[in-house]
């Protein structure tokens, strides 16, 4: 089911950057819809985020992983370079795996 979802994601990403120079000239979207549309990429980021990181299989993931995401988010946030996001959100996780927090 994720493999599903992750597909069907990723064909409407690609449709939607291929529209984009085909439909150019064609169309006049009005500034309401293109705020809009930019919002709703970071919707659907923000939902693929949540679900991978709050579910494991069929149920929940534990309180360790959210926190390791959410840990590596305010890196993020604060302009941490990748590395050190990934790294902060990675040793959170384990951290807390092996203090016993599941």
């Amino acid at each position: 089911m994720t493999l599903t979802a992750v597909l069907v994601l990723a064909a409407g990403t690609y449709a939607f950057r291929l529209a984009g120079p085909l439909l150019r000239d064609r169309i006049t979207l009005s500034d309401r819809v293109r705020s809009l549309m930019s919002m709703s990429a970071t919707v659907l980021l923000f939902a693929l985020v949540a679900t991978s990181s709050l579910t494991k299989g069929q149920g929940f993931a534990g309180l360790a992983l959210p926190i390791g995401v959410l840990v590596g988010g305010v890196a993020a946030w604060r302009k941490a370079p990748f590395v050190v996001v990934v790294v902060l959100a990675a040793v959170t996780t384990a951290g807390l795996r092996f203090a016993g927090v599941s």
